[in-house]
């Protein structure tokens, strides 16, 4: 646990008391805490001998979830440890995902969310763990594949790019510019029309910088192929 908001907890409590028991069940003659673990050290921290303290009878399997739900909601979890609680609760207690989003006070779309930072490319995970990266970085990303989805985090994170500035790089990668055809030279338009007037069908012409190029004549009938290829005999 983080010293720093420990001490933060310890002042507040010292201030105002504690607002909300611990809650704890009975196990080998001593007691389990189930909920409120950074309480009670924030509490002995700020020299308290007695904590208000709820002692429950509790199943293993529901302690378990209880003490994963606390964990997720800690104020300082990063978006990738909350998504891997949030999945936890999905796998191992067999919630829906509207139920792992009410147990830990989150919407639906919210957990949802959360639960596509798990479909990010394990550096890319590494990243937001890190804290190179964060949740609006993360969604922006989701967006790319593979390889291209690391190297773009990548490239965010070392040159700390804002949120704004990745989505934009990413909608630069899926839509990129679509290349302009140049127009054609007026010379060509020309030998196209006087060709096409000359034998009675459609003619097109291209040529590269050196002038060497190609020529196709349209035909709609093979009738029309024969008279085509009198006028070159």
């Amino acid at each position: 646990m983080d010293e720093g908001s420990l001490k933060e907890l310890a002042a507040s409590i010292q201030a105002q008391g504690i607002m909300q028991p611990i809650l704890v069940r009975p196990i080998n003659g001593g007691y389990e805490i189930i909920a409120g673990e950074r309480r009670w050290r924030a509490c002995r921290m700020a020299g308290m001998t007695e904590v208000p303290t709820l002692v429950r009878e509790i199943p293993d399997e529901a302690a378990a979830a209880m003490s994963l739900i606390e964990n997720i909601q800690r104020e300082n979890l990063n978006p990738l440890e909350e998504a891997m609680g949030l999945q936890r609760l999905v796998d191992e207690f067999e919630m829906t995902h509207q139920q792992a989003a009410d147990a830990v006070g989150r919407s639906r779309p919210a957990a949802s969310n959360l639960l596509r930072l798990l479909q990010l490319a394990a550096p890319v995970q590494e990243l937001l763990l890190e804290g190179k990266l964060d949740m609006g970085h993360a969604r922006a990303l989701l967006s790319l594949e593979g390889a291209e989805q690391i190297q773009v985090g990548n490239r965010v994170a070392h040159k700390g790019l804002s949120v704004r500035e990745t989505e934009r790089l990413v909608q630069a990668l899926l839509n990129p510019p679509k290349k302009v055809e140049k127009a054609k030279d007026r010379d060509l338009l020309r030998l196209e029309e006087e060709l096409s007037d000359l034998l009675g069908a459609k003619v097109t012409v291209a040529a590269n910088r050196k002038g060497a190029g190609k020529m196709a004549i349209e035909f709609s009938s093979l009738d029309q192929l024969d008279e085509l290829l009198a006028r070159f005999r």
